[in-house]
């Protein structure tokens, strides 16, 4: 355990920052799960900008690899292209 007041503000910190990053990736698969199922072509343009947006402020935040986030919003954008075609 612990014996600095820092160390023990870092791990309630850390706690937060953790749960938050869960919260913040698992909200964002489920939105990505959502936009590989829909069919509407306008539906999935504008949930792809939401997408696209929540996927580059996790690789910002260093919750995914930015390259990882690059292929996704590739994918998906083909994804959602093919849907308007």
């Amino acid at each position: 355990m612990a014996n600095h007041k820092s160390a023990l503000k870092r791990i309630r910190a850390n706690e937060a920052k953790r749960l938050r990053n869960r919260y913040q990736h698992k909200s964002t698969r489920t939105m990505v799960k959502r936009l590989r199922e829909t069919d509407d072509k306008a539906t999935a343009s504008d949930l792809y900008k939401k997408v696209s947006s929540a996927l580059d402020k996790l690789a910002k935040k260093n919750v995914i690899h930015k390259n990882k986030a690059s292929n996704l919003k590739s994918k998906l954008a083909k994804l959602v292209n093919k849907l308007a075609a």
